[in-house]
């Protein structure tokens, strides 16, 4: 089992390989955003509502940085992503600087923030697959509560970690008895992305990087925040995905089971 150094390069290589993916949308999303598009699902523009209250945002693992943007458009001052992947970054720059945007953009590990930004965030705003990518969940916590100010807020929308459960291949939910359980903690090779993506845009000849996830169930993931110093505001269990990760099951049947959730927490004033 490697350890979690080498996960890190390693994924590090992969989701650089990967970015290559948005490439082809950097115009796009360009435009998009210069219209005033926001790329937020509705829960979360419902929840974070008009943010000219927040002079400024960190998007943690803000990979190509249009869901940072998009907090712009929302009323944010100023916006910060925050991701460890080179090529991701470059993306988001390219978008920021065609929209003359009030972003900074800096490569850095989640878990080793740097200190000119403590204190300085209104929001830390994170998740859609961002969690299973953070290899100590305590560091990250506690990064989160080092870069909020006095009364800031945390929001993350993520998947739920029951979805790890499920034979993804099935037309119903079926448990997968041969993956691993619920409380399973160990490093896992990612089968869809970024892997779909890598395999496709390796050099030839060149052995793909390979990228390993790991699932954090939903008491850790709340116990890390409160333990950090944040005080828990809402948790909402929610049907529906982030991304189309059972396309098999129907609808009907995947709205009687949490697939994400949301939280939200705050630093004592």
């Amino acid at each position: 089992m490697p350890n979690s150094r080498d996960v890190r390069v390693s994924n590090q290589a992969a989701w650089d390989c990967a970015a290559q993916k948005y490439e082809r949308e950097v115009a796009s999303d360009t435009a998009f955003l210069r219209s005033g598009g926001v790329s937020l699902f509705p829960i979360e523009r419902d929840a974070l509502g008009d943010l000219s209250w927040c002079s400024r945002a960190v998007h943690l693992q803000c990979s190509h940085g249009l869901d940072t943007l998009s907090l712009l458009n929302l009323g944010a001052t100023q916006t910060v992503g925050i991701d460890f992947s080179a090529a991701m970054l470059s993306l988001a720059r390219r978008k920021s600087d065609a929209l003359g945007a009030n972003a900074e953009w800096i490569q850095s590990d989640v878990l080793d923030l740097p200190t000119s930004l403590s204190g300085t965030a209104d929001l830390v705003y994170t998740g859609k697959g961002a969690l299973p990518w953070v290899l100590d969940l305590d560091r990250w916590a506690s990064g989160v509560a080092g870069l909020l100010r006095p009364g800031g807020r945390l929001f993350l929308l993520e998947g739920h970690p029951l979805n790890w459960v499920w034979w993804r291949s099935a037309a119903s939910h079926q448990l997968d008895v041969e993956g691993p359980g619920y409380f399973d903690t160990s490093f896992r090779v990612n089968t869809d992305f970024p892997a779909s993506a890598v395999e496709r845009l390796s050099p030839p000849g060149e052995v793909p990087p390979q990228a390993r996830e790991r699932q954090w169930n939903l008491g850790q993931v709340v116990t890390a925040v409160s333990r950090a110093g944040l005080t828990v505001e809402y948790l909402e269990e929610l049907a529906e995905h982030y991304w189309p990760q059972f396309p098999d099951i129907p609808q009907s049947e995947a709205a009687l089971l949490p697939h994400s959730f949301v939280l939200a927490a705050r630093l004592a004033a």
